[in-house]
């Protein structure tokens, strides 16, 4: 089967802005109780803190230490387009942050009667607008806890129930729980996307088979990006920086990856990350995709401009009218100040996954 290659728009000016618009709910912003559009809502621990905008569909903003900087990378967009026109016909807002998909890429306009043109096309971009953007419904809000009911989509033929939970026994972990559900009266089929931006300089870390098997890398050569570097030394894979070609802007590519154990670790900004989720066997998993894919565009000449995707897939499923799945992701974060070298940051984490309960 034909591997689907993810084009995007030039990733650039990814406004500091940005982030004086998101730390706004960090301390003395608009909550839901503020704001009736629900443009923010807020989740706290002593341990850890959390932004979601249902007006984004659900969208996660911010993750962080209390006071810490942003772990994701957003876009200029949410400042500059808060309350995005849903339309068939319209192209990806660049928001970032952390939302949630409808796989497999390569089938996304397929199954629908909105765009026929894109169906007609097998167009493998944009995302489905509705699941992307669409305002979601607060359904439910406590301190510790936000769901969020999505717009119904006619492109994906779905709807998205989301769960952001910090439980007060677990501090320092953020639970996102999504339910899919087929909204239409024949069966459809899909995995729940979970999709993570973080800046292109975060170190990521992905466990793999002691052989490096499991593994696919592409390199999205040409438009002056040069191939990307791996390592999987130790079993754990990561992307290495280094500079690109004489006369290349950067590094470019995905890298698709059936996981020796469910997590994705990753260092930035003074603190470590750990994403954990539930790993599936390689058959439950879309031949088109990896459960773990990561996403480089990094242009190191260039300031604010580029991303890295840590990207999680569920389980394929085939789901009759009515029909639900689930996925979850769980979020970790802990303080760091030691080097940025592999071996410090590998026995940093070995520590993180055996507090954390992680094998």
């Amino acid at each position: 089967m034909a591997r689907a290659v993810r084009r995007r728009p030039l990733l650039c000016a990814m406004l500091s802005g940005v982030a004086l618009g998101v730390a706004a709910a960090f301390p003395g912003g608009a909550t839901a109780a503020d704001d009736p559009v629900r443009s923010m809502v807020r989740l706290e621990s002593p341990k850890l803190q959390m932004a979601v905008s249902p007006r984004l569909g659900g969208r996660v903003l911010h993750v962080s230490l209390p006071g810490a900087p942003n772990l994701l990378r957003v876009g200029d967009a949410v400042a500059s387009q808060p309350d995005p026109r849903v339309s068939a016909a319209g192209e990806n807002i660049p928001y970032l942050g952390h939302e949630v998909w409808a796989g497999p890429q390569a089938e996304w306009w397929l199954d629908q009667a909105v765009n026929p043109a894109r169906r007609k096309a097998a167009a493998q971009w944009p995302p489905d607008p509705w699941l992307a953007h669409a305002p979601a419904t607060v359904l439910s809000q406590e301190a510790d806890r936000l769901v969020l009911e999505g717009a119904a989509s006619p492109v994906s033929g779905v709807q998205l129930l989301k769960t952001f939970s910090i439980a007060p026994e677990r501090p320092d972990t953020a639970e996102l729980a999504v339910e899919m559900r087929n909204i239409r009266k024949r069966p459809v089929a899909h995995d729940i996307w979970f999709n993570t931006r973080v800046a292109p300089e975060t170190r990521v870390y992905v466990p793999v088979a002691a052989d490096g098997g499991g593994v696919r890398v592409r390199s999205d050569t040409g438009d002056g990006f040069d191939g990307l570097v791996s390592s999987s030394a130790d079993g754990l894979f990561s992307l290495e920086l280094l500079p690109p070609s004489e006369g290349l802007q950067g590094r470019r590519g995905k890298v698709f990856i059936q996981p020796r154990a469910g997590w994705i670790a990753g260092f930035a900004a003074g603190q470590a990350f750990l994403i954990h989720f539930e790993r599936e066997p390689l058959e439950r998993i879309h031949p088109d995709q990896g459960q773990v894919e990561l996403y480089l565009d990094w242009r190191p000449r260039q300031a604010d401009t580029g991303v890295m995707e840590l990207e999680v897939h569920g389980r394929y499923v085939t789901l009759a009218p009515g029909e639900s799945t689930t996925a979850h992701e769980w979020w970790v974060v802990r303080k760091y100040d030691g080097p940025d070298r592999r071996d410090a940051q590998v026995a940093f984490l070995e520590r993180m996954l055996s507090d954390a309960g992680v094998e």
